[in-house]
């Protein structure tokens, strides 16, 4: 049996339908917008995490030592996303490696435009304006990264040794000093401090500051050797032949023959000529160390003292053979022929050491020496003399001239000092 739908109710559910396919069009219409945009923050979002995720590949690689492939991966997280600041500060890093400093300033400057007050970009931005030699700039870029991160010492120590580039010693002095408590674990403050006494001759000094930083930094060789130098040019040759052993037992430092010879000075200095010859004996024996005209010096030196000729005659000549115009050879030949007595030669290579001298008074000493044993006092007195225009203030000429003086007859002289190549300070 049929029912008849009244029209009303016909005309309510069409209406009702067309409303529904009406609603139905237009959000089938609103989700396609909706899912294009979705879509388009979740491409981005993707690519944001490749490039973080290449960017921390290619930090490894960099760290790893691995510049090329480094530079291909950082390359690549750029590619993906090119408004990082630190992936240019990352790239500029590795430029600096491969030596393509041009670029890495480029790098470096497009993180800054991207990130103003970015503190890396500033720091290696003063980097590379150092490695160009423009002092200024760079000193402006790392006070920039210290102002933007006054908790790193690195930026302070940056400033700091620019401002001495600069010739402005005072204010780096400053600087440190105003920085030293807010950095009190810092060696490196310490040491740079010890630097800059050390351009002032402050050898005590800076002997004080090299022993604050060691205690903070124990196992730097660095340090260490900085403190041994220092003790050196204040006369203080025990504490530095102790600090050079440490040194040469160190990894790297083993086989470094400047340690050796300054080891073998202090020997000399702290009356161990016997030990001073044997290292360096060893010293020359080794690979390269027969080359090394330096190492038969010291060794002429430990045989000056022990009047060893045999030693004597071999360190002149091989001196005499690897640098003719080092007055050390001739020396050491006027010493072996005066042992041997043969004053006239003896004469002749004191001479031409003098020729060669420059202000050392080593060859004077030896020629007055020689002169007072053959009894020529007078012509002693006057090579004296010429060493004091030379030296004036040299406490082993003034002394030679106090004993002629006082034994005017008499032969025999104090024995000539070995040449350490060491100024000490005059009232450490």
């Amino acid at each position: 049996m049929n029912q008849r739908f009244p029209v009303r109710s016909v005309l309510a559910v069409a209406l009702v339908a067309a409303a529904g396919s009406l609603a139905s069009c237009g959000g089938s219409q609103r989700h396609g917008n909706y899912t294009k945009e979705g879509v388009s923050k979740a491409q981005e979002r993707l690519a944001q995490l490749k490039s973080g995720t290449e960017w921390q590949m290619a930090q490894q690689q960099y760290l790893a030592g691995d510049v090329d492939k480094a530079l291909k991966t950082i390359d690549k997280s750029l590619t993906l996303n090119p408004k990082v600041p630190k992936s240019h500060v990352l790239r500029g890093r590795i430029l600096i490696e491969k030596g393509e400093i041009e670029h890495a300033k480029d790098a470096f400057e497009t993180a800054l435009s991207l990130e103003p007050d970015n503190v890396e970009a500033h720091y290696f931005l003063g980097i590379v304006h150092e490695r160009f030699s423009m002092d200024d700039k760079a000193l402006a870029y790392y006070q920039r990264a210290s102002e933007l991160e006054p908790s790193n010492p690195q930026y302070v120590l940056a400033s700091a040794e620019m401002l001495v580039n600069l010739g402005r010693i005072d204010d780096a002095e400053q600087l440190l000093l105003s920085r030293k408590e807010s950095f009190g674990y810092s060696a490196a403050i310490r040491q740079t401090l010890g630097h800059i006494a050390v351009l002032r001759g402050q050898h005590v000094k800076a002997a004080e500051y090299f022993n604050d930083a060691l205690l903070l930094a124990s196992d730097d060789p660095a340090i260490l050797e900085d403190l041994a130098r220092s003790q050196i040019a204040c006369g203080r040759f025990g504490d530095a032949e102790f600090n050079l052993q440490r040194l040469l037992r160190m990894d790297g430092q083993q086989d470094r023959r400047d340690l050796q010879m300054l080891r073998a000075r202090c020997l000399l200095a702290t009356d161990r000529p016997v030990e001073a010859r044997s290292l360096m004996q060893t010293v020359i024996n080794s690979p390269d160390g027969g080359a090394d005209a330096q190492a038969w010096v010291e060794l002429g030196n430990a045989a000056l003292v022990l009047k060893d000729r045999g030693n004597l005659r071999l360190a002149g000549a091989r001196v005499t053979a690897l640098a003719p115009e080092r007055f050390e050879g001739h020396l050491f030949r006027a010493s072996y022929l005066n042992l041997e007595s043969q004053k006239n030669e003896a004469l002749v290579a004191a001479d031409n050491a003098i020729a060669r001298c420059g202000g050392n008074t080593a060859p004077y000493l030896l020629r007055a020496s020689i002169l007072n044993d053959m009894g020529k006092h007078e012509e002693a007195r006057q090579t004296l003399a010429a060493a004091l225009e030379v030296a004036p203030n040299d406490r082993a000429v003034i002394a030679f001239q106090n004993f002629i003086d006082a034994n005017p007859s008499t032969t025999g002289t104090p024995a000539t000092p070995a040449i350490t190549g060491v100024e000490t300070e005059s009232n450490p």
